[in-house]
């Protein structure tokens, strides 16, 4: 699996290890935490989880010239994990929400999110950036898909553990406090504070319900109770940011270390500068010019996978905590299965590939874009169907239900370990390919912003991310996953329109 690779590819993919713990918590976590800490509707925490992921991917670009103009690909890569660290600083800061202070806490907390955007815009692509220019010495470059795809797998190593992280430290906390968890619990409390005596019967008696189940006292004083509860829920989730700190120190800590095994672009590019003459240059123009054009065309299919492959942090997690009996799993835990599925099919997904090459059939990589999206329309067409079968109404129905009615009629974890299943094996034909894409077609003194160019395009499929969960909320929830379907196999059909002249393109 490592044979003829290049030695700079494990500490690199090692470095980004930090970076994906903190951002698989804060995948599992972000929309249901600013749920139970500020009591936003879920439409609105998913504007924000929408603002901050495209965040993340839009300053990479940012983050690509600012390492372009300086050169200092290696330099821009720590300020970027020092900005990340700071920001999950402050969201390990356990201060609880009030009518007082809830103005300038989810303004400071916003402020963090940025801080760990911006960091992630100076780290993210300029890694990428430095993985590729590894594959571009001829000894490797036939390796450089695989090279990603191994990449792509340390770095999900910490998307496997980060989903525990919030559940457990959450849970012990609750525990210590002589409390259990239940995740409808927290917008009760929310709307029995709010609202108090107009608030509905139906909901008021779920609450009552399950203040006793969680080792309340529902004969008690219920706004303390709900106080409480908010405050020693939250709490733990806090904590488990001082994970991502630790995380993301390590991480650094690797990357100072090891930086010498890495390229050093700025070098690379002056010795590259005297080599090219005039008439050289020239002839590269056309080249260059079309290769841009491609790199575009394929981004423009990114956006749309990213649009609903990031759904797992919004409406897919809602469905998992609102659909999903989760007894025994905290909702956030399922983040895990799609790093998990990763680690486990990458070593089968590149012997595949390695089998059709021997045999003369390679796949190109734009190709392999093309079923990837395909892949992610079978796991939407999935939830479409199961969904319609099982009779589901809109969200905001469905938790409207009795307490006992809604149990009974929540499915098994099986749906997300099928759903993950689909979702993982398309995006190991789209993520690590399209970065391995971009490492090919983009110019070499623009390879930073060209890697931020790709996580642009994931910016504006973040920036769609709201969509989801307000259909899942006002409609049938099979109607979004049809939404998400439609995109999908749309979106196949125009990469597979398109592949020959890309194949071109990038020969």
């Amino acid at each position: 699996m490592f044979k003829n690779h290049p030695k700079g590819l494990i500490p690199a993919a090692l470095s980004n290890m930090g970076e994906r713990f903190g951002y698989y918590i804060m995948n599992a976590v972000l929309v249901l935490f600013l749920c139970s800490k500020f009591g936003l509707k879920e439409e609105t925490s998913a504007i924000v989880y929408s603002c901050f992921y495209a965040g993340i991917y839009v300053l990479s670009l940012v983050g690509g010239l600012i390492a372009d103009r300086t050169q200092n690909y290696k330099g821009t890569i720590i300020w970027g994990l020092i900005v990340m660290t700071l920001g999950y600083v402050i969201l390990a800061i356990p201060i609880f929400a009030t009518a007082e202070n809830q103005v300038w806490l989810l303004t400071l907390t916003c402020f963090s999110l940025f801080m760990i955007a911006f960091g992630n815009g100076l780290f993210k692509g300029n890694l990428q950036a430095i993985v590729g220019q590894l594959y571009d010495n001829p000894r490797y470059a036939s390796q450089r898909d695989a090279g990603f795809q191994i990449f792509y797998v340390f770095i999900n190593i910490g998307g496997v553990l980060a989903p525990f992280v919030a559940p457990m430290l959450r849970s012990w906390w609750l525990g210590e406090n002589g409390l259990a968890y239940n995740a409808s619990l927290p917008a009760l409390c929310h709307e029995y504070l709010t609202l108090t005596d107009s608030m509905d019967t139906q909901n008021l008696n779920n609450l009552y319900a399950l203040i006793t189940q969680v080792g309340g006292d529902a004969a008690g004083n219920i706004s303390e109770f709900c106080t409480t509860y908010l405050n020693v829920f939250n709490t733990g989730i806090h904590y488990s940011f001082i994970a991502s700190v630790a995380a993301m120190l390590i991480s650094l800590s690797i990357f100072l270390f090891t930086k010498g095994m890495l390229p050093s672009p700025a070098r690379k590019e002056k010795e590259e500068k005297a080599s090219y003459t005039a008439e050289e240059k020239a002839r590269m123009a056309s080249e260059i010019k079309q290769r841009m054009y491609a790199l575009f065309a394929v981004l423009g299919i990114a956006i749309f996978f990213w649009f609903s492959f990031h759904q797992n942090g919004t409406s897919l997690s809602l469905f998992a905590r609102d659909f999903v009996k989760t007894d025994s799993v905290s909702p956030e835990i399922w983040q895990a299965l799609n790093p998990f599925y990763v680690i486990i099919l990458t070593p089968f997904v590149m012997m595949f590939f390695s089998w059709l090459g021997r045999r003369g059939k390679t796949i190109s990589t734009p190709r392999k874009i093309g079923i990837g999206m395909g892949l992610a329309g079978i796991a939407y067409l999935f939830l479409v169907v199961f969904s319609a079968i099982e009779g589901y109404p809109s969200a905001d129905a469905f938790k409207a239900l009795p307490a006992a009615v809604a149990e009974g009629m929540k499915t098994g974890p099986w749906v997300l370990f099928v759903l993950y299943f689909f979702l993982t094996v398309a995006e190991l034909f789209i993520s690590p390919l399209g970065l391995s894409f971009v490492s090919k077609v983009a110019p070499k003194h623009l390879q930073g912003l060209c890697q931020g160019l790709w996580l642009g395009a994931t910016a504006v499929g973040n920036l769609l991310l709201w969509i989801g969960p307000l259909i899942y909320n006002a409609c049938p929830i099979w109607v979004a996953w049809t939404v998400f379907l439609g995109v999908c196999f749309v979106s196949m059909g125009v990469m597979f329109a398109m592949v020959n002249w890309l194949e071109r393109v990038t020969k």
